[in-house]
């Protein structure tokens, strides 16, 4: 029985290939832990907006009998204090540290989404919020999305293509830059990228100069910025926008049409295109690639109740010792 003590990267994760085995095996039969949380409470805390995180962490958590609280803190709560030593005498009302202090009163579990504030690369890099709920939290705390990762998309994500690769050699995935219209975070990006270097595969990313993701994540991974050279015999491509690490948040000029297109698989193995979503159709990629055969997008936005309730599942282990 695997046990984990929280859940905000891959290096939480003692054995990559056993949990995508108790995620698969968990889809197979999603009731089958319904006492594993009886009389324990997770509380959901979103500072950002959310569809499919929100949402599969919710079925997950009753799959497991959890008690479920979800607040919407940035819609709902007091206005959040974060700067430490802060003479709160303006617009915020709670200081995170107190927020956090009650929330262990209440959750065995507290699962946070905190987004990059794009303001500040430095606190971006460091994680200013979700580092605050990890020294505060006298609980487990599972990351929703934060500044710099995704974790449970990527497990998802990891899932998805190991349901999907069935040939005994190392498939070839590409994650690929697309456009967008507004600077987007690299959390999906670097944690996908993180979680890959931890799979049998050949590993490519491809994005246009100057949107380098940071190094930190992408170690010595090859990354290709002619978007046709690395399609290329792809099995995978993981279709995703961010902005530029090194001038942080901006969205320094790309002339090439890196939009995917039908036309643009054509150089690929028969790729299967993934998505994080919500994707923006005819932006990112084209309707007739999100809507086609190639398209496993919407298997992978299945699969992150499953994600979700093999963590929280290995979360109870530990509760539960």
């Amino acid at each position: 029985m695997h046990q984990m003590k929280k859940f905000t990267s891959v290096s939480d994760v003692k054995n990559l290939q056993e949990i995508i085995k108790k995620a698969l095996q968990i889809k197979e039969n999603p009731h089958s832990e319904t006492q594993k949380g009886k009389g324990k409470t997770i509380g959901l805390v979103f500072l950002n907006s959310s569809l499919r995180t929100r949402l599969s962490s919710q079925i997950a958590a009753q799959n497991l009998g959890l008690n479920v609280l979800t607040l919407n803190a940035a819609q709902e709560a007091w206005n959040l204090e974060f700067a430490d030593g802060a003479i709160m005498n303006g617009d915020t009302v709670e200081h995170i540290k107190d927020a956090i202090e009650v929330l262990n009163q209440y959750c065995d579990i507290i699962a946070v989404r905190c987004f990059a504030r794009m303001k500040s690369k430095e606190d971006d890099v460091n994680e200013s919020i979700l580092s605050q709920f990890e020294q505060h939290a006298k609980v487990p705390v599972v990351s929703l999305e934060s500044a710099t990762r995704h974790p449970l998309q990527s497990l998802a994500d990891s899932m998805t293509i190991t349901e999907n690769w069935r040939e005994d050699r190392k498939p070839k995935v590409v994650l690929t830059w697309a456009p967008h219209i507004k600077p987007i975070s690299q959390a999906v990006g670097n944690s996908f990228t993180e979680w890959m270097q931890e799979m049998e595969v050949d590993f490519v990313i491809a994005n246009p100069e100057g949107y380098d993701l940071d190094k930190k994540f992408t170690k010595d991974i090859k990354v290709i910025h002619n978007q046709d050279e690395a399609l290329k015999d792809a099995d995978f491509i993981y279709v995703k926008n961010w902005s530029s690490f090194d001038e942080y948040a901006a969205m320094p000029e790309v002339k090439e049409n890196w939009m995917l297109t039908g036309e643009k698989l054509k150089t690929t193995n028969n790729g299967k295109v993934m998505h994080c979503l919500p994707v923006r159709r005819n932006v990112e990629l084209s309707d007739e690639v999100m809507d086609g055969e190639n398209s496993i997008i919407y298997q992978q936005a299945k699969n992150r109740i499953f994600s979700a309730q093999a963590v929280f599942s290995e979360i109870l282990n530990e509760i539960n010792a």
